[in-house]
């Protein structure tokens, strides 16, 4: 993996952006992990962050758009008989992409932003956006405004830790727990709010 890495930053801004894209296909290194390396090492002003934030916003959009393709070819049913059965090796849910999928019928553009923000669940959901039929427009510009943000906050770290420790264990290890624990914030709340929305 150490020497994917190299390899791929040998290449500059191309190479960033190929991390990206196959970040959003295969999740490996997680995408915190690699938005805080190359803050870490490709940022050396912030005019070099702000191209490589738009590189890597513009290369995970991409990868969404295949996996909305993909699931625009599947169609709802086989999309849904698909992650009901290979779901739980990439760490997806059946019941989290229904409910998901349930939240892009009610609001396609709030349902694509906040996918962005959820681990895993920003790189497969798509599936369904494409699964559904949502316009195509409004699903890319949701989830790149989305995909800026997320990859902003981690690239901004990276860049802010420049200077200090480059131990990419133990950091990636700290921002792992602090992603872990975000998420877990997040779905309680959105757990509560589906209670809400059911029982309403």
């Amino acid at each position: 993996m150490t020497d994917l890495l190299s390899a791929a930053l040998g290449l500059g801004l191309i190479g960033a952006a190929c991390l990206a894209f196959t970040e959003k296909i295969l999740p490996v290194p997680p995408s915190h992990v690699l938005l805080l390396f190359l803050g870490m090492t490709r940022a050396s002003d912030l005019a070099a962050l702000g191209v490589l934030l738009a590189v890597t916003t513009l290369a995970s959009t991409a990868g969404c758009l295949f996996w909305y393709s993909m699931g625009a070819r599947l169609g709802p049913a086989r999309a849904e008989a698909l992650v009901g059965r290979f779901g739980r090796y990439i760490f997806l849910r059946h019941e989290t992409y229904l409910r998901f999928s349930g939240a892009y019928r009610r609001n396609q553009m709030r349902a694509s932003l906040l996918a962005q923000f959820v681990s895993t669940v920003r790189n497969y959901l798509p599936i369904a956006a494409g699964a559904l039929r949502l316009p195509a427009l409004s699903f890319a510009l949701a989830t790149l405004l989305g995909a800026m943000l997320w990859n902003a906050g981690f690239l901004l770290a990276g860049y802010a830790m420049r200077d200090g420790v480059h131990d990419l264990p133990t950091v990636a290890f700290r921002i792992m727990a602090v992603v872990l624990a975000l998420e877990v914030t997040f779905f309680i709340a959105l757990r509560a709010r589906w209670h809400r929305v059911a029982r309403g």
